[in-house]
């Protein structure tokens, strides 16, 4: 026989209270290592944003805030007699002088959420197309974000300002004009490749002036000048980002990075993940679930374990959860209809816990401590009949 809940709202209010949301959202899976709506789920870090748009939130790595002293982050790859100038600090700006050659951050780091702001020379010297305002934000070197003043100044498509260089053109064009500062967020997702096989085409998002320029764009193995690149093009963990000296003073302010979670095939342990993967996690949720009912007794040591069942159904891990269950019920039946009245909360939690692991299979559906349950429910006026 089958129960239902009342809807009252005293008993609303008790399940509210006793029942853990372990035993409420779809269950663990194949591909899923916790419940819908778990709460055993790691909470999301505490991340405090910055008192403006745009600033360096708490979790930051600020690579130039617009110090002389932040330009220790930096390095010219072009060598000492090879290079005819050397980016400089100006006016809290880091600006690339002719000849300085591609300058590189001295961190490397992979996938992230990447900000920076530049501007073009405020005075248009009767340059047209690729030779005004330009220079180039490269992700690990390898990938371009195309810095350009194309405002009034049309040049090739997937070579304008927000372009992922030589792969896609922006969706719009959103420039301030010449001498006014472009903000420029990115989030980038670099291609994985492992033994010639892609198992992530890596992708890049771009808001300039917090318009959707580029959105999820493949990277097809990072594009460049004139020439496309092998979509197996292997990228390495990390790299350094480089900014591009193209001989015009572009000016550059603002720019940090917030290392991004990883993907479940680069050892992301969240979202949906292949099966070994996530029969490897629900084991180890399963271990720190158990590891807390350890410090528990009673109804809620009973609870917990079977919530920690749920992740990994293993037999001898079962053997405790019954022999618990059993013996309650056995307590139960030897119990006055009044001393029971005072269990009313943790007859229907233990009820509810064991419908929840019926439902999906991961308990026998004759189960008899819970058709005693069941019984004793509606004996009490807890649960009617269906």
């Amino acid at each position: 026989m089958k129960y239902q809940y009342h809807l009252s709202f005293s008993l609303i209010v008790c399940l509210a209270g006793s029942l853990s949301a372990a035993f409420h959202g779809d269950p663990p899976d194949a591909n899923h290592p916790w419940a819908v709506h778990d709460d055993n789920r790691p909470q999301p870090p505490r991340v405090e944003p910055a008192p403006v748009v745009g600033g360096a939130p708490s979790d930051a790595v600020v690579l130039f805030d617009g110090s002389e002293a932040s330009l220790g982050n930096w390095v010219h790859l072009r060598p000492d007699d090879r290079r005819r100038a050397d980016w400089i600090v100006k006016d809290g700006a880091l600006q690339c002088e002719r000849g300085a050659g591609y300058i590189a951050s001295k961190e490397a780091f992979g996938d992230c959420q990447l900000h920076v702001e530049w501007m073009a020379p405020p005075v248009i010297e009767k340059k047209t197309g690729q030779k005004r305002g330009n220079s180039g934000v490269f992700l690990m070197g390898m990938i371009e974000v195309q810095v350009l003043d194309n405002y009034n100044n049309p040049s090739y498509p997937d070579g304008s300002a927000g372009a992922v260089y030589g792969v896609m053109p922006p969706a719009a064009n959103s420039l301030r004009g010449p001498g006014e500062w472009q903000s420029c967020d990115i989030i980038f997702r670099r291609p994985i490749v492992r033994d010639g096989v892609v198992l992530d085409a890596g992708s890049l998002t771009v808001l300039i002036n917090g318009v959707v320029v580029q959105d999820s764009t493949p990277l097809e193995g990072g594009g460049g000048s004139k020439h496309r690149q092998a979509l197996d093009r292997v990228f390495p963990d990390q790299g350094r980002l480089r900014l591009q000296d193209h001989g015009n003073p572009v000016r550059y302010r603002n720019i940090w990075y917030r290392p991004l979670r990883p993907r479940s095939v680069d050892g992301g342990t969240d979202g949906r993940l292949d099966e070994a993967t996530t029969l490897a996690k629900r084991a180890e949720i399963a271990t720190d679930v158990r590891a807390r009912a350890a410090d528990q007794n009673g109804m809620q040591q009973t609870l917990t374990l079977l919530d920690a069942y749920m992740y990994d159904l293993d037999s001898s891990a079962w053997v405790e959860c019954d022999r618990q269950v059993v013996a309650y019920v056995k307590q139960l039946k030897a119990l006055s209809a009044e001393d029971i009245t005072q269990r009313q909360q943790e007859v229907l939690s233990l009820h509810k816990a064991l419908s929840y692991l019926q439902r999906y299979d991961l308990i026998a559906s004759d189960y008899q401590p819970q058709r005693a349950l069941g019984e004793i429910a509606v004996s009490q006026a807890w649960l009617k009949p269906q």
